[in-house]
């Protein structure tokens, strides 16, 4: 039974508190004013102290700082009727956990506090905790508990110790590499060569000697024979990544590898055999390019043995805060920095943000904010997050009509949708403010976020 400390000079909050957690079957003490708290906690061993910011004399900032002094573990979680993007970051920096208005809504407040009390001690634990996100959450270098990523997991057991060709298709961002790294790793051929190239990163010139290599003397410049990328790919995997690049002429002789296993060197006279697995990657719609005479229907299809979808981040948000902590340990040990979490409001506009650059996109946001972040919890104020590149900007805000219609009841939805989600992000995850912004009722704000199931 966790112990919750209740700090209020108002009578009235601090019985309603009282009542509210006894009900949640919280073992539950209370102080009238800061003094008292503070006096408490010097006797008692509490888990969770909610304290009121304005109170006369000993006011909740000091609670706050008396009680990190006096038990760091204690979480302390501020009730204000004042509430400022400036209260929110001062408390976060003495170490409160979250923050909420007094016009706060119950089923608000028992999830704050359950939030709180689940990561209570987690400041000591952050090597563990990384550990088992690493064993448990993680597989090769992602890091994902969804119900998609532990899918995409599940089939790279199943196809990486086959023989078969693998496309992998996903947005810019999702990791369609490090997929391919996995499936190679845990393949018979992982300790063999793992060879990538970006076909869209090469001019076109020379995209088919990195390929095939050339012989001495077979066009300017080539002063000895060079082998290709597949033949030092041999008896491993090569992976090729953003395929749909490929130039026509090109498909063609990657055609013949695929169907024969053999090439020609640029300017060769002979044959070369390679044993070796293709894994390629997408982020275009290579079926639709096939049906517009973009790209080789026979080569899409031997490519595409078995197709593998990365979904995006945005389809995965309760992977965010794993990542998140990913990110923050890993760019805190390269800039030698003692940052250890994010606060719940920062990590409150990541899960609500859209994030068109996907978890590449994470990582740079994470990585600028701890570069730039002088506390040891990033805050909201170093998030840095385009307001106006988000998915959900699209057709409907336009007001596009296309020739074949569009379902109105889908795009409102959609559209009202985003106005939540932006007004959200500006109060700072405020659902009081969120509604004031919005110009409707705060039963209204709740019964919409529910029925869009936001």
């Amino acid at each position: 039974m966790a112990k919750i400390l209740v700090v209020d000079d108002d009578q009235g909050m601090r019985e309603f508190l009282e009542i509210l957690l006894v009900r949640e079957g919280y073992e539950v003490s209370s102080a009238s004013g800061g003094k008292e708290a503070i006096s408490l906690c010097k006797k008692h061993k509490f888990d969770l102290a909610i304290t009121d910011l304005k109170m006369p004399r000993v006011d909740g900032i000091d609670v706050l700082k008396s009680i990190k002094e006096i038990s760091p573990e204690t979480m302390v979680i501020l009730i204000t009727a004042y509430a400022s993007g400036e209260t929110a970051v001062a408390a976060m920096k003495e170490g409160a956990h979250d923050y909420l208005e007094k016009n706060f809504d119950v089923e608000d407040l028992k999830a704050v506090i359950k939030d709180a009390l689940s990561k209570k001690g987690v400041e000591k634990e952050d090597a563990v905790f990384m550990k088992d996100v690493e064993d448990a959450f993680s597989f090769g270098n992602m890091i994902g508990k969804s119900r998609e990523m532990l899918k995409v997991y599940s089939l790279i057991k199943k196809v990486a110790d086959t023989a078969a060709n693998i496309l992998i298709s996903g947005e810019s961002g999702t990791g369609k590499e490090l997929v391919a790294v996995a499936i190679h790793e845990n393949s018979s051929r992982k300790d063999k060569p793992f060879v990538v190239i970006n076909c869209g990163g090469i001019p076109e010139n020379l995209l088919e000697s990195e390929l095939f290599g050339y012989m001495k003397g077979s066009f300017s410049g080539a002063h000895a024979d060079k082998p290709g990328l597949f033949e030092v790919a041999h008896k491993g995997t090569i992976f090729l990544d953003e395929i749909s690049e490929l130039p026509p002429f090109l498909q063609v002789k990657l055609l013949r590898v695929v169907q024969e296993k053999t090439f020609r060197r640029i300017g060769g006279a002979e044959d070369i055999k390679v044993d070796v697995r293709i894994i390629s990657a997408t982020n275009q719609n290579l079926e639709q390019q096939v049906k517009n005479g973009g790209f080789r229907e026979d080569l899409y299809y031997r490519l595409n043995v078995i197709p593998l979808k990365i979904p995006p981040l945005r389809e995965r948000n309760e992977d965010i805060p794993l990542l998140t902590s990913y990110f923050i340990e890993k760019y805190s040990k390269e800039f030698g920095k003692e940052i250890k979490k994010i606060s719940p409001y920062a990590l409150r506009l990541l899960m609500e943000y859209s994030f068109p650059g996907n978890v590449r996109q994470l990582e740079n946001i994470i990585e600028r904010s701890v570069a730039l972040e002088a506390t040891n919890i990033i805050l909201p104020e170093n998030l840095d997050m385009p307001e106006d590149s988000g998915q959900d900007q699209d057709t409907a805000l336009n007001a596009v009509i296309p020739e074949g219609g569009i379902n109105l009841n889908e795009d409102l939805a959609r559209v009202e949708g985003l106005l939540i989600k932006k007004a959200l992000q500006k109060a700072n995850g405020s659902k009081t403010k969120a509604a004031k912004l919005l110009n409707i009722s705060f039963d209204s704000l709740r019964y919409r976020l529910e029925k869009l199931d936001i």
